[in-house]
């Protein structure tokens, strides 16, 4: 079954969240300038475009799982103290508290750009066959017609009491005359032009790309500015404060740009050699396995929404129960994570030795010989043997590598005044969001298990990255 459109959804009782994409048409073409070129460099590493409406089906196929995707250690939980006993730097963002955490299952190392490159491909399919689909509707095609036409939209299926219903009660007066339709994922596309079906392929298909005039070396390029991924989520919180006004009151909307910064490796080491970095590491299969990095909070949670949809499609597809949501760990979940429950560790591991007993480094960061002396000069891979400790945590790169996005607001004092009771301190008018982990700039301090670190959450890092989890559900229904 491919993603039910929202309607779907709301009347099959499936979930809450909605998934789609919008499109933000270009008003103004972006004129070649010498002090632009950056932005043509940025269009070099090009791999996406425009979004435009909503997306059905998801990529991830679970019945051949390959790298680090829904690997997830755990369950999680108890009572345990976080915070640090001896602060070397007089921070004192972190004084000790006993807490206690429900059970959750954590992703085993950090999101790749593998994965999250499945995250933009699926984006960029659903803008195409959008589109397609939408020229062949103008035309009055159909799925049985040639050319364009195999990529209309899919028959509404009356038959079924759910869709009728929806059908008949809401499509009919909606002012989108696209609402509902399915898109037909089961025809491939077609990228080179020699290949395209028709003229009118060709039309839409070109409208996809950049102006040979607006690229730096007059290439066939995609555009990527535009890539916008919507969801919607319940504020259960809010509502629980107006319990008489209606649920549709507390559905919020997110629009998030999802193509990550990979300018960030040129604006965080400004004076630094880091053009391979920029063209490379997030596109390039060589970079396949390591940390997806540039990507911002809000960037971070709009994958796990994707992922959350995209996984349970999958499950249904093998007679699996659906699982409970994907999100960003809480600040407290991280560090119960990382100490395995062990309120006495000031590493994920036992002691404070950084070396292991055949002098490696346990962890990817910046000793004080230099960056490379843990024998990494930027990250390493998600799942490299060399930083991984099975003592404790069980997690690939809890310490290093990257710094990781948590679900928290940052404030110095909110270990003083949150529940000890699964604590979350969530501000949304503060754009402080905590990150964990230290990385592989960072000096030895980041990486201890208590120290709290923030970046704002529109920024977009080098040296961040994130790992998912999700709350824990019994045996028999937990994947």
């Amino acid at each position: 079954m491919k993603f039910l459109n929202v309607g779907c959804q709301l009347s099959e009782d499936r979930c809450s969240k909605l998934l789609y994409l919008i499109f933000v048409p270009q008003k103004n073409p972006m004129k070649l300038k010498t002090h632009t070129i950056s932005k043509f460099l940025f269009l070099f590493c090009t791999l996406l475009f425009v979004a435009e409406t909503t997306a059905q089906k998801g990529p991830f196929d679970l019945r051949k799982p390959k790298g680090s995707e829904d690997v997830m250690i755990g369950p999680f939980s108890g009572t345990f103290t976080m915070g640090t006993v001896d602060d070397p730097y007089g921070v004192k963002d972190a004084p000790r508290k006993e807490v206690t955490i429900k059970n959750f299952l954590i992703d085993e190392s950090e999101v790749s750009n593998k994965e999250y490159r499945r995250f933009v491909k699926y984006v960029r399919d659903s803008i195409a066959r959008t589109k397609l689909a939408r020229l062949a509707e103008d035309l009055g095609l159909t799925s049985e017609d040639e050319g364009i036409g195999r990529y209309a939209f899919l028959p509404l299926d009356t038959a079924k009491v759910a869709d009728k219903y929806y059908y008949e009660n809401y499509l009919l007066f909606s002012d989108d005359i696209y609402a509902g339709r399915k898109l037909n994922w089961d025809v491939d596309l077609e990228w080179e032009p020699e290949r395209y079906p028709d003229i009118y392929y060709a039309e839409v298909m070109d409208s996809l790309f950049l102006e040979k005039w607006e690229t730096y070396n007059g290439k066939r390029m995609l555009d990527v500015k535009h890539l916008k991924y919507k969801y919607t989520w319940f504020d259960a919180k809010a509502a629980s404060k107006n319990p008489k006004q209606n649920p549709i009151d507390f559905v919020r909307e997110e629009v998030v740009s999802v193509y990550p910064d990979t300018l960030a490796w040129m604006k965080d080491f400004e004076y630094s050699l880091n053009e391979q970095m920029f063209t490379e590491y997030f596109w390039h299969e060589q970079y396949d396995d390591f940390p997806i990095v540039g990507v911002n909070w809000e960037q971070a949670k709009a994958y796990c929404d994707f992922k959350t949809h995209a996984i349970n499609e999958n499950y249904e597809k093998l007679g699996k129960p659906a699982v409970p949501a994907y999100r960003l760990p809480t600040e407290a979940e991280w560090e119960f994570a990382a100490r395995n429950g062990d309120s006495d560790l000031i590493y994920p591991w036992e002691g404070e030795d950084l070396i292991h007993k055949n002098n490696g480094y346990k962890a990817n960061f910046k000793p004080d010989n230099g960056y490379d002396a843990d024998g990494e000069v930027y990250a390493a891979k998600v799942k490299d043997p060399k930083y991984f400790h099975p003592g404790s945590s069980k997690l690939y790169h809890i310490a290093g590598n990257v710094a990781e996005w948590t679900a928290s607001t940052y404030n110095p004092d909110s270990y003083e005044f949150t529940s000890p009771l699964n604590p979350n301190y969530v501000d949304p008018e503060n754009p402080k969001k905590t990150i964990r982990g230290g990385s592989w700039k960072d000096i030895a301090y980041f990486i201890r298990v208590s120290t709290r670190d923030y970046e704002h959450k529109d920024s977009a890092r080098a040296y961040i990255g994130f790992r998912t989890v999700r709350d824990y559900v019994p045996p028999k229904l937990d994947n």
